[in-house]
């Protein structure tokens, strides 16, 4: 087996779970089949195997140096992402009239996998090259697509997100960052940005940085944003590379993970030359750098199930193979030693472990398959629909994972004992890599407040109504199935209580107590999340139901399922009514606590 991701739990989520095939009948996918995809899905393995995951540990040992002048990265890294883009990946979901092979983004997100797995420092160079080159695509203008986007797409561009700045943080209303238009029709930037990733290399020809700054006079706070294009170097009409802009990196930051990846102290217009091109309407920035930030969280969603899948396969090969003590009733001490695998804790280490990263894996491909609905569907009211779910399930998709597939890489390395925290062994670097996830694009708490405070309330409650009917569906579809009884009742019961909670949230918010109504919006993500994790888990614990009756290895995989299921069922999902009791109280324990008491 892989040591990046079990590839029957892949096929079994894409054709047996989602059923990824039936995009095939739409005009944008037609002539695509399964063949098809096995095959990119086996070049993607071994292209993530072969190039990403050799270079891991070293470009982890060996980060990116800064002379003042140029950044420099050990040869492997431009070395992998050259066969990257020769291998198609960068335009994977991309129309072909640019250069891509227009896949469907939940396919696309497949292979992305497989590289966030074996080296997530590499594969953060691509990750937000993608992601602004879908943000060109959807709202930059013919002429920026036409200079832009097809570079992008082939790889002979790469970009990068500027939003926060070291006096801003997560608060993106107090950026500084001013952009002042010229006669000419572009705009001069002065300021700095903070924790800006991929910002300056030599990978490619040019870097294309979106960046949010204010033009003097707009509203205050994030109304007066404005998204705009700047070049590391302009570009001329005819397509060929100018002068260098005024943009430049002053300092590297150093994390404790993805170390790997070249993250930046940013300055624009030190010389007052620092050219940018306004993207749409003036002041509605933070609304078109939603569709980035959000394509984002989805990925650093799936980056966080990558590094907890690899780290679980990890433990997997290490608990099978590594002989150590005996079982309890044995008190032979001459007798042979077992595999950690037969010892009950190291199992329900390896069982939480399967549940999160199997379970979260399902949730970042299930968004990605509603956005390939969305974008095919002739159906407006699906269309919108659609939407709803999507939004709804973004903080949940970036976060959830975020925490609990962490918590995974924690459990990997307690199955390898002490060998696990020593950098012979890759599961301490997995475990620190995914530590900066639960921050990555918006701290923990602020998603949190996005989904209480904004998201289960849009539209009267549209979205929240949306997935209680889809839950409804898998209830009704497990009903059915005797041995699954147990848990339909249990989901049942923890979904009626989340609304409840929800209600009384809300009505304390309706109080005029904002404050203390989102004080514990942490806890209340984490609850949502499990829930939806655990409708997922019984979704697919259906199929597995139906289909367990097979030959006998195809019979351990479903009972594997089924079985990840049941733990997180009793474990995980047992724990949920106990806070959804608490948040429904609004308490206020942490609330009150005084900065004189700590």
């Amino acid at each position: 087996m892989s040591l990046l991701v079990n590839r029957r739990d892949l096929e079994f989520l894409l054709y047996e779970f989602l059923g990824i095939e039936n995009l095939t009948r739409c005009p944008r996918y037609e002539g695509q089949d399964r063949g098809m995809y096995d095959a990119i899905l086996d070049a993607a393995e071994t292209l993530a195997t072969t190039r990403f995951a050799t270079h891991a540990a070293k470009a982890d040992e060996h980060e990116p140096t800064f002379d003042g002048e140029r950044v420099h990265l050990i040869p492997e890294v431009k070395e992998a992402l050259d066969a990257y883009v020769e291998g198609g990946f960068m335009g994977a979901s991309f129309d072909t009239e640019v250069g891509g092979m227009q896949l469907p983004w939940t396919f696309a997100q497949c292979c992305a996998l497989y590289f966030s797995a074996a080296n997530v420092s590499t594969a953060a160079y691509p990750f937000l090259t993608i992601a602004a080159a879908n943000l060109l695509a959807s709202i930059g203008s013919p002429e920026f697509k036409r200079k832009y986007l097809e570079p992008l797409v082939s790889g002979r561009y790469y970009g990068t997100m500027c939003l926060s700045e070291p006096q801003a943080g997560s608060s993106l209303a107090d950026i500084r960052t001013r952009a002042v238009p010229q006669p000419e029709g572009h705009y001069l930037l002065t300021g700095n940005k903070m924790w800006t990733s991929c910002a300056e290399h030599d990978l490619a020809e040019n870097i294309i940085h979106m960046v949010l700054a204010k033009i003097p006079g707009g509203p205050p706070g994030v109304k007066g944003i404005s998204l705009f294009l700047v070049p590391k170097f302009l570009v001329n009409d005819d397509g060929s590379l100018g002068a260098r802009n005024d943009a430049h990196i002053v300092g590297l930051n150093h994390k404790m993970g993805y170390r790997g990846t070249v993250n930046t102290v940013f300055n624009f217009g030190d010389h007052g030359h620092c050219v940018g091109y306004l993207i749409g309407e003036p002041h509605q920035g933070l609304n078109y750098m939603f569709q980035m930030m959000n394509e984002a969280r989805v990925g650093v969603g799936l980056g966080a199930v990558a590094l907890g899948y690899t780290g679980y396969l990890h433990s997997l090969r290490y608990a099978r193979e590594r002989p150590q003590g005996r079982l309890p009733d044995n008190k032979d001490p001459v007798s042979p030693q077992v595999l950690l695998v037969e010892h009950a804790d190291v199992r329900r280490l390896l069982l939480a472990q399967k549940a999160a990263v199997e379970g979260g894996l399902a949730l970042v491909l299930h968004c990605s398959h509603l956005l390939d609905i969305q974008r095919t569907t002739e159906d407006a009211a699906e269309r919108d629909r659609v939407g709803l779910l999507l939004d709804l399930l973004t903080p949940i998709a970036k976060s959830w994972p975020s925490e609990f597939c962490l918590e995974a890489n924690k459990h990997a390395i307690q199955i390898h004992g002490g060998y696990g925290y020593t950098r012979e062994y890759h599961v301490e670097r997995f475990y620190r890599d995914n530590r900066l996830n639960p921050i990555h694009e918006g701290a923990h708490a602020i998603h949190g407040i996005d989904l209480l405070g904004r998201k289960v309330s849009m539209r009267d409650g549209a979205a929240l109504k949306a997935l209680q009917a889809e839950i409804a569906r898998t209830l009704q579809e497990a009903a059915g199935q005797p041995h699954l009884q147990e848990h339909a009742k249990a989901l049942e019961g923890c979904l009626h209580q989340l609304l409840e909670t929800t209600g009384a949230l809300n009505g304390i918010k309706s109080a005029g107590e904002n404050t203390r109504a989102l004080a514990n919006a942490g806890i209340y993500l984490d609850c949502f999340g499990h829930i939806v994790i655990a409708w997922l888990w019984l979704a697919q614990a259906v199929v597995a139901a139906r289909a367990a009756s097979g030959s006998k290895e195809e019979g351990d995989f479903y009972r594997g399922k089924l079985q990840a299921c049941q733990y997180f069922f009793r474990y995980e999902l047992a724990r949920v009514p106990e806070r959804l009791q608490l948040l429904a109280q609004g308490d206020d324990t942490c609330l009150m606590m005084s900065n004189a008491w700590f």
